[in-house]
């Protein structure tokens, strides 16, 4: 949706996210949509809004709402919304530059895949596989593109579906590229993850497509999570957004790993 006409040129996204948590304190929840007519902007710029530290509200399943649960607690999901959003947005445009029209790719779940997302060059014809609920929100709302949703039992830990039927239809599609998250990444034990249930998704998507990318920001480097899904060798490219040291570059030498830096 384009900038309005009626929109405020004078107000700062403060101002904006400010008039967001008194909405979304007085009905628990807003849709984007609404949002974004509310605001007077685009659906992009209220995404963009929410993608910052301080903005204290989050985009889950299409819905603008308070980023602590009722309880106060966080699911890992959430925890992860507001971390390392900079380095994340450098590695997704490296990601995203690769895509040429006609693709079929893949986008896994994470709040890196949700900036992926983003990401994907406008109006450019793809068809996207995706099982995650902040990734197909995006998707969905893409013009020229097709999009493929796998099914299942929903995990809010990470707003994805799985499923064995999910995975059957996965291994039928034929795919250019697959773009993998991770939220750990080392360089003898491989890429690993905090949930049990991406796994079979994520090894069942490198077996499939013809070509596998990690994409990551600097801090999951030489980290370990407690699911394993994948050997450093099953990638053809390892993107990773931000500055990572000396000494763990030299870890990673041998291997196809491409630092993002900057945003030229």
């Amino acid at each position: 949706m384009a900038e309005t006409s009626n929109a405020r040129p004078s107000e700062t996204r403060v101002q904006r996210l400010q008039r967001l948590r008194r909405a979304v304190e007085s009905s628990g929840a807003l849709h984007l949509k609404d949002a974004a007519e509310l605001l007077k902007v685009s659906e992009m710029t209220v995404r963009r809004d929410l993608a910052g530290p301080e903005a204290a509200l989050a985009l889950l399943g299409g819905y603008v709402v308070n980023a602590a649960s009722p309880t106060g607690i966080k699911y890992t999901f959430e925890q992860e919304i507001d971390q390392h959003t900079q380095d994340k947005r450098l590695a997704c445009r490296a990601a995203a530059a690769s895509i040429r029209e006609g693709d079929t790719i893949f986008i896994d779940c994470g709040t890196t895949m949700q900036s992926l997302a983003d990401c994907l060059p406008e109006d450019l014809p793809l068809s996207v596989i995706c099982y995650s609920m902040n990734v197909a929100s995006i998707v969905t709302h893409r013009p020229k593109t097709q999009v493929m949703v796998m099914g299942g039992l929903y995990h809010p830990s990470s707003q994805s579906f799985a499923s064995d039927d999910g995975l059957s239809y996965l291994r039928r599609l034929g795919i250019n590229k697959a773009f993998i998250s991770a939220g750990g990444v080392h360089w003898t034990r491989g890429a690993s993850c905090s949930n049990f249930h991406e796994v079979a998704v994520k090894q069942a998507v490198i077996e499939t497509a013809m070509e596998s990318v990690l994409v990551i920001d600097a801090s999951k480097l030489g980290s370990l999570k407690s699911a394993f899904f994948s050997d450093i060798g099953a990638f053809s490219r390892i993107i990773v957004g931000g500055a990572a040291s000396s000494d763990m570059r030299k870890h990673f030498r041998s291997l196809p790993v491409e630092y993002v830096t900057s945003a030229t």
